[in-house]
């Protein structure tokens, strides 16, 4: 286990990013078609496909799934992605057709100091492209990919990984980009709020303070009160080797979206645009009640612990008044 979504046997994850533009895209690749569903709980977000992933549409499993920065821009890395796998025969196969299926979801980073002035074309779907072109079982957390340009209330956003197993075998995992319009700390302290579920000293080992004061539970919102819908985001995908239809992966997808309320304060703001994906490679059977109950538990920890090892992974952009990273500050 390596603590990474790719814990999950057949999961790949590739990182592609601009520095001079500040921004990034992630690619998931599933070897086979997995699985999927989504949950929206923000009130700004920014998704590609999602119709197609609702209970009523009858495709139920995809090949990818794309993550990136960008805001509406961003939506193009989900076509990158796409042309890779159709080079690779991958997709929906009617009759001659083959249409690779990847749905995606993007964060607001266009305003963090990278030059934006791109031309005519947004690079993203260059960005898709590459980023599935380097996919591997391996990959880096914090300023990488989707979570190059991710900001949050009070510290420099990321992206995180992280996985576990259940009692029964079935593992599950998360990667999350942490573009929130709230905080991932207590307050201006060390401490965050997904500390009850750190494993291993993953996010610093800090724990929570031993009292918390009025100002710790202050809201901390990036803009205040002039806080723009487009500008904030924390979006990610669960998945799992069990077995899973649409419907049960749609209620996992809504279990584990607790975790962004175990890890982010404020969250689901009218601000935000949350979104997160749940998909199932389907090697081992699960008990649909209890069992479902339990995967969607442990997989809400996973969010949480995803979420806060973005954060204490990423390093400041370099630019005139970024935002300082958790380690300039902590170590």
């Amino acid at each position: 286990m390596k603590n990474l979504l790719t814990d999950i046997a057949g999961v790949r994850v590739g990182h592609t990013e601009d520095a001079k533009i500040a921004t990034g895209t992630t690619a998931i690749i599933f070897d086979a078609p997995a699985v999927a569903a989504i949950d929206v709980r923000g009130g700004g977000p920014g998704t590609r496909e999602d119709a197609l992933l609702d209970l009523a549409s009858t495709v139920d499993r995809v090949d990818a799934i794309a993550l990136s920065g960008g805001s509406a821009f961003g939506i193009d890395a989900g076509g990158g992605i796409q042309a890779w796998l159709a080079e690779q025969g991958r997709g929906l196969r009617i009759r001659e057709a083959v249409i690779p299926i990847v749905p995606g979801a993007i964060v607001f980073d266009l305003l963090n100091g990278g030059d934006k002035a791109w031309g005519r074309f947004a690079p993203y779907r260059d960005l898709g492209y590459a980023a599935a072109l380097v996919a591997s079982d391996d990959f880096a957390l914090g300023s990488v990919g989707a979570g190059l340009g991710a900001t949050t209330a009070t510290f420099k956003g990321g992206l995180g990984s992280a996985s576990a197993v259940l009692a029964n075998g079935i593992k599950v995992a998360a990667i999350m980009v942490v573009n929130a319009v709230g905080s991932t700390t207590v307050g201006e302290g060390p401490w965050f709020w997904a500390a009850p579920f750190e494993e291993n000293g993953e996010f610093g080992g800090r724990g929570l303070p031993s009292t918390f004061t009025p100002d710790m539970l202050a809201m901390r919102i990036k803009g205040g009160p002039a806080a723009n819908a487009r500008e904030n985001t924390t979006i990610g995908v669960v998945v799992t080797d069990a077995t899973l239809t649409k419907p049960q992966a749609k209620r996992l997808a809504m279990i584990a979206h607790t975790g962004f309320a175990r890890a982010i304060y404020p969250v689901h703001a009218p601000t935000d645009g949350d979104v997160l994906f749940a998909a199932a490679t389907g090697e081992k059977p699960i008990e649909p009640l209890v069992g479902l109950t339990e995967l969607g538990t442990i997989a809400a920890n996973v969010v949480a612990r995803a979420i806060a090892r973005g954060v204490y992974n990423a390093t400041a952009l370099p630019f005139a008044g970024a935002m300082p990273a958790w380690k300039d500050r902590f170590g």
